[in-house]
């Protein structure tokens, strides 16, 4: 029996489990993840409004209800406190590491620290109910805010800065962020891009989303929607579609709406400006299409208000203890999923997801990508097994400090968000604290570990 831990249970880490049983009925595989819960951005990434998204964890469960696959939460890899790399590969025959891109990508500009700016990771894990997230006051004497980024994260954080009670009381939300968010002072968003909007990374779906929303008015600036001439031909169907959206936009007359969201283009941030010892506007220079598909910058200037600025810029890899990583791409150096040190593949070490490509890609990119990860695995198979002959870690693992969450400790958790929901007159509401979560798994049926 070939047992193989799978680190990380977002869809990366599923899929490649998936791939793995699928192909050799002589495999088991531990999904380890540092959470009690599980499916990684699914549960933590996605906005609580988009349930048809979310509604994709039904089918990672089913991934990890298989009978050779087992969910063991609560288990950091690596970093303090966690358990050693080099440890976790003693326990088995060979490990993936799906750990993603925890990181952000900073702007690297004057101001970028002050009270008030932060990443829109921050804020989507805030509201998503992750439990490392507080509310540091994000919407504190916030009657302006600046998302600086035009992918489908930054439509997401500017759609939920405007979203009221009526939108999200249905939703898995939890009860502290939906009442801020009710509560919030927040009139006007600006969502800005450097380039143009044929560079613009939203889908039309997500744009669109921003138009139906209530009491709310999108403003588009006719002058910021030039394209360069390196676009000028026939535009792909997204950017296309894109641009018939906005364009549609800018044509409308002005409303009385009580929020508004402005798409601006052709801004580059170049210093966030204090105001009382905290953000209080954004100091952007104008930019224009340089014929190559960049931009130039102009020297023209423009300031905005805003006494909250979100970054949108990009998801980044982070180093994890014990296994090799490039910081130019962010990326644990790799050939087809095999981790490569010191120039040669490392026996018994995988990775896929994030960690191994970059952040790149939607959900369904993962599934190609575990599943060369899980070929080379496979491959390599009857080398890793050799003469080992493994016993069940999970002994180990208590032994290093852990008590693993198993599927059932899960199953618990997601009762009692229902019963939360139910107590509060909503339907599911997120737990969103560690000792909540503990809790709520340690109440469950003894089950399979």
């Amino acid at each position: 029996m070939l047992r193989v831990a799978v680190v990380g249970s977002g869809p990366s880490g599923c899929y490649t489990a998936q791939s793995l049983v699928q192909r050799d009925p002589g495999v088991r595989v531990d999904v380890l993840d540092r959470l009690p819960c599980p499916y990684g951005l699914v549960r933590y990434g996605v906005a609580p409004d988009h349930e048809k998204i979310k509604s994709l964890q039904g089918s990672l469960a089913a991934v990890l209800e298989h009978e050779r696959v087992r969910f063991l939460g609560g288990v950091r890899v690596g970093g303090p406190g966690g358990l050693p790399v080099e440890r976790l590969r003693e326990l088995y025959h060979a490990v993936v590491y799906c750990v993603g891109a925890a990181g952000d990508r900073r702007l690297g500009i004057p101001g970028e620290e002050l009270p008030g700016s932060w990443s829109a990771t921050d804020f989507v894990a805030w509201y998503s109910a992750h439990p490392d997230a507080a509310d540091a006051g994000f919407l504190r004497g916030v009657r302006s805010a600046v998302v600086i980024g035009v992918g489908n994260v930054a439509v997401d954080v500017a759609r939920m800065l405007v979203r009221g009670a009526a939108e999200l009381s249905p939703t898995d939300i939890p009860q502290a962020a939906l009442d801020t968010l009710t509560a919030s002072g927040v009139r006007e968003v600006h969502m800005v891009g450097r380039r143009g909007p044929a560079q613009a990374r939203f889908t039309t779906k997500e744009l669109r989303e921003l138009g139906d929303l209530p009491d709310t008015e999108v403003v588009v600036q006719p002058g910021e929607l030039a394209l360069d001439p390196a676009d000028s031909g026939m535009l792909p169907g997204v950017q296309r579609r894109n641009l018939e959206v906005l364009r549609d936009w800018a044509e409308r007359p002005r409303t009385a709406a009580g929020r508004r969201i402005g798409l601006r283009f052709f801004l580059r941030p170049v210093e966030l400006l204090a105001d009382g010892g905290r953000v209080g506007a954004v100091r952007f220079e104008r930019t224009a299409p340089d014929g190559h598909g960049g931009v130039t910058g102009t020297q023209r200037y423009e300031e905005v208000p805003a006494q909250l600025v979100l970054r949108s810029v990009g998801y980044r890899g982070v180093p994890l203890d014990g296994l090799p990583f490039d910081p130019a791409s962010g990326t644990v150096p790799h050939e087809e999923g095999r981790v490569v040190r010191g120039g040669v593949p490392s026996p018994g070490e995988y990775v896929a997801g994030w960690i191994k490509r970059g952040p790149t890609g939607v959900i369904g990119t993962n599934r190609p990508c575990a599943k060369e990860t899980a070929a080379s695995l496979l491959a390599d198979a009857p080398g890793l097994l050799g003469e080992r002959a493994l016993q069940d870690p999970v002994p180990a693992l208590r032994a290093a400090g852990f008590e693993p969450v198993p599927w059932t400790g899960w199953l618990a958790i997601q009762r009692a968000e229902t019963e939360l929901g139910a107590r509060l007159g909503r339907s599911v509401v997120k737990l969103a604290d560690w000792d909540a979560l503990r809790a709520a798994a340690r109440s469950a049926q003894p089950g399979r570990v």
